[in-house]
């Protein structure tokens, strides 16, 4: 029998992440239990097709959502044949996870067959040659030698099956790992998101469905950062953040974008008539149709009201806004952080929904 590993992936658990990990299995458990009864089979399609579409998108596939449902269905798509097929290879991948076990290099080789079938020559097998992630002509990462990737992809997939840490810490680890290692030849970031969400579906089985693909599509940029930062730092942490904060989002969305499907805690407390589920003043109001159109930091959101003086924002749009829960921090636990932005809570979306704006 092997001797195990005494490996350790690179992190530290902040307060923040404890803290997030507490709020998203508080929110599992409520989301388990609405999902239960309103998660029907067609909701579900929904939410994978969802998810494939914003996994690829990130990957520049240009293809609609409407596109992506299309191809699924087996209906001729007007598309560029690289992306129709990355379509069809994904959804092969997600639909093959029950089967495979997160810890299980098999599993890994062959879930990256699936991805990326007839895309790459190397599909199923690890690189053969050494590999950079450039920005332009920037290089930004240079990935281990090719002759070390599976000693490294052992090492992560052998401590992944013996870590007590919690699933929600350990499958943000394994998904920056996967990058940082970079194993394949291409299909990287897709294995990551795909592999995160297989072990968070051994944990809740709900979770395959929780289409978190689209939070860190809107946030493209922001996850690219994140990717950097950790890199800088030599440890996952910023990454195990910056994920934790989009499954709590995720699941936020998840049970507000579905009124149908969904009866939300939150909703039952803010009943239509209360005051409390209205902007208090016209200024909070025009906050949220700005930020409608996706998160945005200080200065971009006053030239888009019009405003000039910075107090004047603070004290009538932002602190009411924030103090009302109408929109939240991308970084709350560094709020004087040059890359703070803005953006709409689930309570805003629910009331932007009932009150469209031109």
């Amino acid at each position: 029998m092997p001797e195990r590993t005494s490996y350790r992936p690179p992190f530290t658990l902040t307060p923040f992440a404890l803290r997030l990990v507490a709020e998203i299995s508080e929110a599992v458990g409520r989301y388990t239990v609405l999902a239960e009864r309103g998660l029907t089979p067609q909701l579900r399609r929904e939410n994978r097709l969802r998810t494939i579409h914003a996994s690829l998108a990130i990957e520049n596939n240009t293809l609609s959502l409407e596109q992506v449902s299309a191809v699924i269905e087996g209906k001729r798509v007007l598309g560029h044949p690289r992306e129709i097929q990355e379509v069809r290879n994904a959804f092969s991948a997600y639909e093959a996870m029950p089967g495979w076990a997160p810890e299980s290099e098999a599993a890994l080789l062959e879930a990256h067959s699936l991805l990326m079938q007839g895309l790459v020559d190397e599909a199923g097998s690890f690189r053969s040659r050494g590999v950079g992630i450039y920005k332009g002509t920037e290089l930004v990462h240079m990935a281990p030698p090719a002759h070390r990737v599976p000693l490294l992809v052992g090492d992560l997939l052998e401590w992944l099956s013996h870590t007590d840490e919690h699933p929600l810490i350990a499958s943000a680890v394994v998904h920056y790992e996967l990058e940082f290692i970079h194993p394949f030849a291409d299909g990287n970031g897709r294995m990551g998101r795909l592999w995160q969400t297989l072990i968070l579906r051994r944990w809740r089985p709900l979770l395959a469905y929780l289409p978190v693909e689209t939070v860190i599509r809107d946030r493209q940029q922001e996850y690219y950062d994140t990717l950097a930062e950790a890199d800088r730092a030599g440890e996952a942490t910023p990454f195990i953040e910056f994920m934790l904060t989009a499954l709590r989002d995720a699941l936020a969305e998840a049970v507000a974008s579905e009124p149908d499907a969904f009866v939300s805690t939150t909703q039952l407390d803010e009943p239509e008539n209360d005051p409390a589920s209205d902007p208090a003043s016209d200024p909070v109001a025009r906050l949220i149709t700005v930020l409608a159109t996706g998160e945005a930091g200080t200065a971009a959101l006053m030239t888009a009201l019009g405003l000039s003086h910075r107090p004047t924002f603070r004290k009538n749009y932002l602190a009411p806004a924030l103090d009302g829960a109408w929109i939240e921090p991308t970084h709350p636990e560094k709020p004087n952080s040059p890359k703070q932005r803005y953006r709409l809570t689930p309570k805003a979306k629910r009331w932007l929904k009932q009150h469209p704006t031109p």
